[in-house]
C-alpha cells in the first residue's frame, strides 16, 4: 500500500500502527506539500496537487492507495472528489488523533475510515 500524505509527516510509530490495522505493509509513503493560495480558484490547485504525483491511469485505478488527507476541509473535500474520479470509488483516509503531552504535541493514528464503505452504508438509509 502506498500512503499519500498531504499533511504532517508520519512518524515510524504512525507506519507501524497503520501496517496493524490495515493489515498488510506500507510499501512507499508519499509527502505532498499542499501549500494552497487562497486568493486563487481552489479545484485547479488540488488538481496540479494530484498530478505531481505522476500516476497514470491505470496505476490509479489498480493501486493501493491510503490517504493522509490536508488539514483545510475545503482542500480534502475537494480532493476526495477528485481522487474519487481517478480511482473510481471514495479513498481510505486516516484519522489521526493528538496525544496529550506537556512538553510537544504528538499524533496517533485513531483509525483508517474506508469512506466508500461509509458512503455504501449511508447509501443504505436513503
Amino acid at each position: 500500500m502506498k500512503i499519500i500524505n498531504f499533511a504532517h509527516p508520519l512518524t515510524p510509530a504512525n507506519l507501524g500502527e497503520i501496517a496493524r490495522l490495515s493489515g498488510g505493509g506500507v510499501e512507499e509513503v508519499i509527502e505532498v506539500t499542499c501549500h494552497i493560495d487562497p486568493r486563487c480558484t481552489l479545484e485547479p490547485q488540488i488538481e496540479a496537487l494530484v498530478d505531481s504525483l505522476g500516476f497514470s491511469s491505470w496505476e490509479w485505478q489498480t493501486g493501493s492507495f491510503l490517504f493522509n488527507l490536508p488539514s483545510l476541509n475545503y482542500c480534502a473535500a475537494v480532493l476526495v472528489a477528485h481522487l474519487h474520479g481517478r480511482i473510481g470509488y471514495f479513498p481510505a483516509m486516516l484519522r489521526l488523533r493528538p496525544v496529550d503531552e506537556s512538553f510537544r504535541w504528538r499524533f496517533e493514528v485513531a483509525e483508517i475510515i474506508n469512506l466508500q464503505a461509509v458512503r455504501e452504508r449511508a447509501r443504505r438509509r436513503r
